[in-house]
């Protein structure tokens, strides 16, 4: 919400206010003032001047040589190239030595070999922005009305020595999304009088209800419909001052019809919509919800569908108007309109907010509708645009108003004690500065038996619990006066759970081994749902999903995590190292919550090793990844066994589960050739891993083994086995058997090619034999040596190599 101090001061008193001091009471108050634009700042010696004379430049096309009166009879020379600039008008000039916004200094100068003595100035060169310039204005200069001065002060003609504030508000605060609104929050706060303009005009003889006809038929969701006629308006542009309150609220002039319900909307806070009485052809409205799949062209000029559920405004016979969202082209006041007839209502909010968002339509009409309007403003809203039309169109507003009206308008009773107040707060304020807090808010109320009874003003829908009455009290007596207190009580110190310090030690073993956090949707298409999944579940749709990339819930964090780095090495990034901690999620069933677990998971791809002063480079393969997984295992005490395995998506050589005991807990390996080519990414290796699982057991007690006084012995061996047993296969056997003697056993040669069977592979190993309380003798080391090679040939026919 734009609030502009100088309208502002029409219904409070603000006179020795600074500006900057206002902005921090309405903040403390509750209300955050987001930003503060001073129009006028850093602006001088613009003022008004008059176009005597007009020609072309002789040696340019697009720029004129205009003579301009800027006052006391001065006439200065000004080159320019406006294509709406024209002898007779008033406009903005810059006079040499003028300051304009964005540290622009005016000063005397020669445009193509002419002189030029200063700068016809549009509103965008003055600080206004281009969306409420009026459409006449946009790619040229501003013409003045014809009653300006040359010489006087343009800034001040413009209204623009003002300041406006930027109001962030709360959903609950909607009654702050009017002039009128923020008029009672301030004279709250400053604790002033508030004067709204009196509603004056004299109607003619002839009834409304004489020409003009209306029918509600959906009440619950239009309860209250307020309906005026004006005749004879004459169409054409607003007064300045009306263009000057709109443009410092964010509000593009059109003309005068348009404008005034335009200006009632950020007043009273009450959507209006303007009907073309002629264009209506049936002379009268009738409310109604659509029916399936009729149709209407909004004022955009975009065709639109309705549902039964969307309510409309027709002439009875078609729709005119989508209710409380966006008027109908077929309706539109125009400037041959003659009659209006002016729509004042009160719609539901709920069906505002559904149509609104079926339609993708939002307006600044039904955003106020959807939060609430003041009931007791509706009739009165309409009879200020009455009479504002007949003020500055020169309308004949028709005696009396066609009114629908089952609306309860009574205000909500809260009762509320003092001693609730302070006890909620925590402090003591007295019954006296209560009851004068409550009075500075209008807050109508009675005291009997030590409680407050209020009637709590239509305006501030959000008053309905006690509650809300302290919040009003606190904020008014200012939260910065509420003291500080210690808790009262036996604390205790907080710490993380075990969860919460396992997934922390996680987050710092990956960033330790170089990976960086990413955060990702939750919400995937359903195509990538169940890309690269550990599970077996149906998929949880959304029912309104933003978009169809967006619909699913994810049930693996992989795809987003490899589309994290396809967008990074398409950016140049061309080594890539994320990990992500969240949850994926299961569906359980119908009227179930769908099961969530917290995964980890991570992809790498690039140079793992780039050291470029030696002048080594080495990409990223299986084992540095698998190397990474290893490392998380061994901080959080886990020991994980990996079986080969063929994933979807994955490549079917260099991909395995993870196994912890008998449980798979996740899966490593590399992205299959045919998805690095989609994504456009070179090797990629992903893992992924669920941490509930993993953390489930308490970290093992840690055990300390003295450094053996006692040498070690090691022998070498090389074996030749099938081409399908896997190393660790081999590494279990050399453990089991070797008993307590075998301390290390490490695999350092792996064979396969000429003078080797096409099923056979040579595999070495380097195993250490060591007591820790003895020297061991070569006849114990060769027993135990002989008794793994035993094993490993029963068990895995494995021959020695020669």
């Amino acid at each position: 919400m734009l609030v502009s101090l100088n309208w502002l001061a029409e219904y409070v008193d603000l006179q020795g206010q600074d500006p900057i001091e206002l902005a921090e009471k309405i903040t403390r108050s509750g209300i955050e003032v987001d930003g503060i634009e001073m129009r006028a700042q850093d602006m001088k010696n613009v003022v008004v001047g008059h176009v005597v004379s007009k020609e072309k430049h002789p040696e340019a096309d697009k720029l004129n040589i205009c003579q301009v009166d800027i006052g006391g009879g001065e006439i200065s020379q000004i080159v320019c190239g406006a294509p709406n600039v024209d002898a007779g008008q008033k406009v903005i000039v810059a006079v040499p030595g003028a300051r304009l916004p964005g540290g622009f200094k005016i000063k005397k100068a020669k445009l193509r070999g002419q002189e030029s003595n200063g700068m016809i100035c549009s509103l965008q060169e003055l600080g206004i922005e281009g969306k409420t310039v009026p459409k006449a204005y946009v790619d040229g200069i501003f013409v003045l009305p014809s009653d300006a001065e040359p010489g006087q002060d343009a800034l001040e003609y413009l209204s623009l020595y003002d300041t406006v504030l930027e109001l962030g508000l709360t959903p609950n605060r909607a009654d702050a999304m009017s002039m009128f609104g923020v008029a009672y929050e301030v004279a709250a706060i400053l604790n002033k009088e508030i004067n709204l303009p009196e509603i004056s005009y004299t109607p003619v003889s002839k009834k409304a209800s004489d020409v003009f006809a209306l029918e509600v038929e959906a009440t619950d969701a239009n309860p209250l419909y307020v309906a005026k006629v004006v005749q004879n308006v004459k169409v054409g542009p607003s007064p300045l001052w009306l263009q000057n309150r709109l443009m410092a609220a964010g509000v593009r002039p059109h003309n005068n019809v348009v404008d005034v319900t335009n200006y009632i909307l950020m007043e009273y806070g009450q959507p209006l919509h303007a009907f073309d009485y002629d264009r209506l052809e049936t002379n009268k409205i009738v409310v109604r919800m659509a029916a399936e799949g009729e149709k209407i062209t909004t004022l955009d000029d975009q065709e639109r569908t309705l549902k039964s559920t969307d309510l409309v405004i027709t002439n009875g016979q078609e729709p005119v108007a989508v209710a409380g969202v966006m008027g109908g082209a077929n309706s539109e006041v125009h400037d041959g309109t003659t009659t209006v007839v002016i729509e004042s209502a009160y719609f539901s909010g709920s069906f505002i907010r559904q149509t609104s968002k079926e339609l993708g339509l939002r307006s600044d009409a039904s955003a106020r509708f959807e939060k609430g309007v003041d009931p007791n403003r509706v009739e009165a809203a309409a009879e200020r645009a009455a009479g504002l039309l007949a003020e500055l169109a020169g309308g004949e507003v028709l005696k009396g108003s066609l009114v629908a009206d089952e609306l309860d308008k009574s205000p909500k009773q809260v009762i509320v004690s003092p001693d609730f107040v302070n006890e909620r707060l925590g402090m003591k304020i007295s019954f006296d500065e209560m009851q004068q807090i409550l009075t500075r808010l209008q807050f109508p109320f009675e005291v009997a038996n030590g409680l407050f009874y209020i009637a709590a003003p239509t305006r501030r829908q959000d008053i309905v619990i006690p509650e809300d009455i302290v919040e009003e009290i606190a904020r008014m007596y200012g939260y910065d006066r509420i003291p500080m207190t210690l808790p009262e009580g036996a604390s205790q110190a907080g710490s993380l759970s075990s969860y919460q310090a396992k997934r922390r030690l996680v987050r710092q073993t990956l960033e330790g081994a170089g990976l960086y956090q990413a955060t990702t949707y939750s919400l995937t298409s359903e195509e990538q749902s169940q890309k690269y999944t550990m599970y077996t579940a149906d998929t949880t749709k959304l029912l309104m999903p933003m978009s169809e990339e967006r619909s699913t819930l994810r049930q693996s964090l992989i795809p987003h995590l490899v589309e994290a780095a396809s967008y990074n090495t398409a950016r140049r990034v061309e080594n890539v190292a994320l990990y992500e901690v969240g949850s994926v999620f299961l569906d359980q069933g119908q009227d179930e919550l769908p099961h969530e677990i917290e995964h980890v998971a991570g992809v790498v791809t690039g140079l793992w090793v780039d050291h470029a002063w030696q002048g080594e480079k080495k990409p990223v393969d299986f084992f540095a990844v698998k190397g990474i997984v290893e490392a998380l295992a061994a901080k959080l005490g886990v020991e994980l066994s990996y079986t080969q395995a063929k994933i979807e998506g994955m490549h079917p050589g260099r991909t395995a589960t993870i196994h912890l005991g008998n449980a798979q807990v996740g899966f490593i390996g590399q992205l299959h050739p045919n998805e690095q080519k989609r994504l456009d990414l070179k090797e990629t290796y992903v893992f992924e891993l669920n941490l509930v699982a993993l953390t489930a057991d308490a970290l093992p007690t840690i055990a300390y083994t003295p450094v053996s006084r006692y040498p070690a012995i090691t022998r070498d061996i090389a074996l030749v086995v099938e081409r399908a047993v896997p190393a660790g296969t081999l590494e279990s056997i050399i453990r089991a058997n070797g008993g307590r003697l075998v301390t290390s056993v490490r695999l350092f040669d792996l064979y396969q090619g000429e003078k080797m069977a096409e099923d056979k592979k040579s595999i070495a190993f380097s195993i250490t034999y060591q007591d820790p309380e003895r020297t061991l003798t070569d006849e114990e080391v060769v027993k135990a040596h002989d008794k793994v090679v035993k094993a490993l040939a029963e068990e895995v026919q494995a021959e020695l190599r020669g």
